[in-house]
């Protein structure tokens, strides 16, 4: 971004004139000519004390700095959608980290009221073992579900460490800085606006990046086409030259010149033609990877829409799966109580509901 910003500067100094100044003093001693003949160095020594400014400035003619300009700051903006991009890209990871480890906890949640659960149940067929009313297979069932929750419950714990470091990489501290109480629920996501991917589209940094990019290469076509046209540039100098430091700055040795200046090439071996036919090959690919910009963004939109709405759909089925195994789940383990039916329907059922 702020080499873009930089580049951007330099382009649009071209506009302005370019001012210098000279200050030289010079001492010297060497042969002298006289006519045809060059006589013996003469021992005096001379000095020549010089202060003069300049200026010259090119007249845009034909938009060759003009364009230069366009396509820095055209470049520019593509530079900030590319950053606006990686901002939105890291706030995404973020969210959906964070929400990675809220679901969980709430994960964990369910697991935890499964042990305590299933905890209850072992101690049930214990005692019907010990009743000598349930086989010893029953009680082992009951254990060996039961552990396997447990070995679940752990496994989300360092799931949960792994989502918390990566929250703190995300948010720029270390993974022993981040500070995150545990959350009791789930937290709500805001619903997809009942808008059309076009509208959802203009809100893509990815998309304007790709189309100030063709802008650029636009008006790099421009800076190509202007180099067959010569420059035209004013030039304005004047100053004082004396040989006495302390007298320099007097009329009488003053001087000055101004003047147009006209400057072309009249061969160049293709060179001008090799660089606008670059130019504008430049543009057609930055054309085409707009064009597949969008279409790659409508797709993912479109995409991500459609599945917005299999997903809430799923979700109503689940909630009535969910329901239904709740329920076969308490049947299945009053049945049990009563005698009527072995562990291993109960063991059905509780796998279902979790």
């Amino acid at each position: 971004q702020r080499q873009a910003e930089a580049a951007l500067g330099v382009a649009r100094a071209g506009l302005w004139p370019t001012v210098g100044v000279d200050v030289q003093v010079t001492r010297s001693r060497g042969a002298q000519n006289r006519g045809n003949a060059v006589t013996a160095r003469s021992d005096a020594a001379a000095t020549l004390a010089r202060l003069a400014g300049s200026a010259s400035w090119e007249l845009d003619l034909w938009g060759r700095v003009r364009r230069g300009a366009e396509q820095a700051e055209a470049s520019l903006a593509a530079s900030a959608a590319d950053l606006a991009a990686t901002e939105l890209s890291l706030r995404a990871d973020l969210v959906s980290t964070y929400l990675a480890l809220r679901v969980s906890e709430a994960e964990r949640r369910l697991l935890d009221a499964r042990v305590e659960a299933l905890a209850r149940a072992r101690e049930i067929t214990r005692n019907r073992y010990r009743a000598g009313v349930a086989p010893k297979l029953d009680l082992s069932q009951a254990e060996t579900q039961l552990a396997s929750v447990r070995a679940q419950a752990v496994d989300l714990a360092q799931q949960q460490a792994t989502f918390r470091h990566a929250l703190a990489v995300l948010v720029g501290v270390t993974p022993g800085e981040l500070q995150l109480a545990a959350s009791e629920a789930l937290p709500s996501v805001p619903a997809a606006p009942p808008a059309v991917p076009a509208t959802l589209l203009q809100r893509r940094p990815d998309i304007a990046a790709a189309e100030r990019r063709m802008a650029a290469a636009n008006a790099g076509i421009g800076v190509a086409v202007a180099a067959w046209y010569p420059t035209l540039s004013l030039g304005v100098s004047a100053g004082f030259q004396h040989s006495n430091v302390i007298d320099l700055v007097s009329l009488p040795f003053n001087f000055w010149s101004v003047g147009p200046a006209l400057a072309g090439t009249l061969f160049d071996g293709g060179l001008r033609r090799g660089q606008a036919a670059s130019a504008r090959a430049a543009y057609d690919e930055t054309v085409a990877s707009y064009r597949q910009a969008v279409l790659v963004a409508m797709r993912e939109v479109e995409d991500q829409l459609a599945t917005l709405g299999v997903l809430a759909e799923e979700a109503r089925h689940a909630e009535d799966a969910v329901a239904s195994a709740r329920e076969a789940e308490s049947l299945a383990l009053n049945q049990y109580k009563a005698g009527t039916v072995d562990y291993l329907t109960v063991v059905s059922a509780q796998t279902a509901a979790l």
